[in-house]
């Protein structure tokens, strides 16, 4: 079963510093036929604008990866790490039992990500972070797998019963993927357009797959794409 949901449909707040959609309900966006998938709780898509950013603040038992489509975000924590995500890095911080952080733009430009939160297997893990640089060459019409329970394929590893995959798709390129028909799947048009299983897709756009036994990618346009396996 495939559920459409357009990028005009989800939530949206403007702070001036910062523009950001919701996919699911966070912060003063209330949906309650939104509330997440499966155990994928949040996808924001932020632009921040340059020299401000996200003060220190708190986060506990969420597994959260910032996926930067361009420009670069600079990121400060409890555990003593002090990194630039530049575009194309995937980041995964693990909450845990509580950390405290913080990310600024400090370029001249827009930062432009996508701020995602799993939940992750149980509650208490130990906070942790990994991060990884994922080039448009290994993402060229193949799902590449960028974050997973066990880092397998040079994934960064997350405490979440989800894998997350990446994919650049143009003109004659196609990928696929064979999946569990037990499981969730979740599609995020990151920019450009592309059809996944005979559904045509923008940038912002999103499907909501169950019971699907394949994802099918075809027809990109400049397309970027993400896609969940997940947890029913």
């Amino acid at each position: 079963m495939l559920t459409l949901r357009k990028s005009n449909e989800r939530g949206h707040a403007d702070h001036g510093w910062l523009k950001s959609f919701h996919s699911f309900s966070f912060a003063d966006y209330h949906d309650p036929r939104h509330m997440g998938w499966g155990n994928l709780r949040v996808i924001n898509e932020d632009w921040i604008a340059p020299g401000t950013g996200f003060g220190r603040h708190g986060h506990r038992d969420m597994e959260i990866v910032s996926y930067v489509v361009a420009g670069a975000l600079a990121h400060q924590d409890s555990m003593g790490n002090t990194e630039v995500i530049p575009t194309g890095d995937v980041q995964r911080m693990s909450a845990g039992t509580g950390v405290m952080h913080s990310e600024f733009n400090h370029a001249q430009e827009h930062t432009h990500l996508l701020q995602i939160w799993m939940l992750p297997t149980r509650s208490g893990f130990k906070p942790g972070y990994e991060q990884k640089a994922f080039g448009p060459a290994g993402k060229r019409g193949r799902l590449q797998l960028v974050a997973s329970p066990d880092g397998g394929q040079g994934s960064v590893s997350m405490n979440a019963d989800a894998r997350l995959y990446a994919c650049l798709l143009d003109g004659t390129e196609q990928a696929a993927l064979a999946l569990d028909i037990t499981r969730k799947g979740y599609l995020h048009v990151v920019r450009g357009s592309v059809r996944a299983n005979g559904q045509a897709l923008s940038a912002g756009d999103a499907l909501l797959m169950e019971h699907e036994a394949v994802l099918r990618l075809e027809q990109g346009s400049d397309a970027e794409v993400l896609f969940f396996d997940l947890a029913p």
